[in-house]
Formats: C-alpha cells, sequence, structure tokens
C-alpha cells in the first residue's frame, strides 16, 4: 500500500484506541517468510508499551532455577525471542515503537508502521521494511491502567511496569551492554565463557496475571521466572519501587528503582 493512502486510512486510529491487551496471529516478513505459532502479546497504556514474542520449540527448562543454570541449549531458544519496552509515539498516522529497553540488539532503524482496523483485525504494515502483522485485541481499558517508568538505584538500568486491568507486563534492562552484533543469537555465539552468555541473556520482559495482591509471572524472556511472584512494592508518593528478583546464582534480592514517569492512575 503506498504511504500516502495507508496514512489516509489511519488518521481517525489514535493512541487511545490501542489502550488494552493485544494478541498477534500472523506476521509475513520481508523476505515473505510467515510465523503463526508464536507466543506474542503486546499491552499498551496510553503511550507507554511492552511487547513480548516466544517462538515454538522451547526446549525443558525444569530444574532451572537462575541464569548459571542455563545451557547452551536454553540460551539458544531464549536467543530467538524478542521482547521490548518503552514509548508509543505517532506523527502524521505513523507510529513508532520507540524501545527504551530491547531484548535484541538495536535494529538499523527505527521501529515504525502503519495501523490499519480491518473488521475484527487491526493491520500492521511496517514502514522502513515491507512486513504485516495481524493484531486481535484480547482485553480492552478496564481500570486500573497505568505504567511506571523506573531507573534501578544500583545500577541505572531501565525498567518498565505497565498494567491494565489485571494483566501485567515488567520490563528490566541490561546493566551492561550487547557487543555489536546482528541479533542477540550471534552476540551470544561470540561470548567467551558460557557465564558470558548468560550474562548477555539477561534481559526481562515478563507477562503475567493479578490475582489479589499477588502479581504471578506467567511468560518471560527468563523462563526460570516463571510462576514466581513480581511482588511489587510503591512507596506511598510512588517515587520509590521495590520488585523482587533473583541474583545469577539464585538467591532472592530486593530490587530497588526511582520512578522516572508515571501515566494513568495507580491503584
Amino acid at each position: 500500500m503506498p504511504a500516502r493512502d495507508a496514512a489516509d486510512t489511519m488518521h481517525q486510529l489514535e493512541l487511545i484506541d490501542l489502550t488494552g491487551l493485544w494478541r498477534r496471529s500472523l506476521i509475513v516478513r520481508a523476505d515473505g517468510g510467515r510465523d503463526a505459532t508464536s507466543w506474542v502479546r503486546w499491552l499498551q497504556v496510553q503511550s507507554d508499551y511492552a511487547d513480548l514474542r516466544q517462538p515454538v520449540g522451547r526446549p525443558d527448562f525444569a530444574g532451572v532455577r537462575c541464569l548459571r543454570q542455563l545451557t547452551r541449549t536454553h540460551l539458544d531458544w531464549m536467543a530467538s525471542q524478542d521482547g521490548f519496552a518503552g514509548r508509543l509515539l505517532v506523527s502524521d498516522g505513523i507510529f513508532e515503537w520507540r524501545r527504551d529497553i530491547d531484548f535484541q540488539p538495536p535494529g538499523p532503524t527505527p521501529d515504525r508502521g502503519w495501523l490499519i482496523n480491518e473488521g475484527d483485525v487491526m493491520i500492521e504494515k511496517g514502514y522502513h521494511s515491507p512486513y504485516i502483522e495481524h493484531w486481535h485485541p484480547d482485553s480492552r481499558s478496564e481500570s486500573p491502567v497505568y505504567a511506571l517508568r523506573l531507573e534501578d538505584r544500583a545500577n541505572g538500568c531501565a525498567g518498565q511496569i505497565v498494567r491494565v486491568s489485571e494483566v501485567f507486563m515488567y520490563a528490566r534492562g541490561r546493566s551492561t551492554g550487547l557487543p555489536a552484533a546482528a541479533d542477540l543469537a550471534a552476540c551470544i555465539a561470540s561470548a567467551g565463557s558460557l557465564s558470558d552468555a548468560q550474562d548477555i541473556a539477561d534481559c526481562e520482559v515478563s507477562f503475567g496475571s493479578v490475582v489479589g495482591s499477588c502479581w504471578v509471572i506467567g511468560q518471560s524472556t527468563l523462563p526460570f521466572k516463571e510462576g514466581r511472584a513480581l511482588s511489587m512494592r510503591l512507596s506511598g508518593d510512588l517515587h520509590h519501587v521495590e520488585t523482587l528478583d533473583l541474583t545469577a546464582n539464585g538467591r532472592e534480592m530486593s530490587r530497588s528503582w526511582d520512578t522516572i514517569a508515571v501515566e494513568g492512575t495507580v491503584v
């Protein structure tokens, strides 16, 4: 579709229309490759969002309880995942998913595209690359709806929490940068040791449910986090956040965050 036609189709679709949880059913990539089997969820709150994408073929993670127990087989599959979080911007009908936290190395171009409603399906068409994605609403903007952008007090890495109703996504960036490479698989392959490869994979994008006061992780780029509680604690003024995490060797630790920005009403 020519750029002008796509933008004309888009003119009434705003950020507020996207608030909620979205499920992807299909991607057709620029090279013609298709994927209709990966588990993909995108959670949007006003301009803040998070996105997790996990392919099939997952190895057995039974018995893996921490970063240092990951094998090369685990890491190879983990590197095929994608997950990112940040802010969704829109200008002249073109949406840009700014990736402030990214499981993969930065791509050669920004993540930009058009969004077009076609009945019960929202079509995403790439701006820099001619891909197509099909998105379906899984839940919409039921209260509470909010997001927190965070900074780790210990190492300065970025964090983000996005919540819509009883669904949340949590993202935590790496404390160190990635080596220059086309993708995470190449970064891991170039690592000098298994522990170096494990550290390269240590970026979390998790999806879960809020049950009462318990935030339970269901899917994660770090599979050993699945089934664990995020145990988020907020200060009364929202300036300070604590989450429950694990050291590389599996000891429980409290991660302290400063709140950089808030969207919505936190309850």
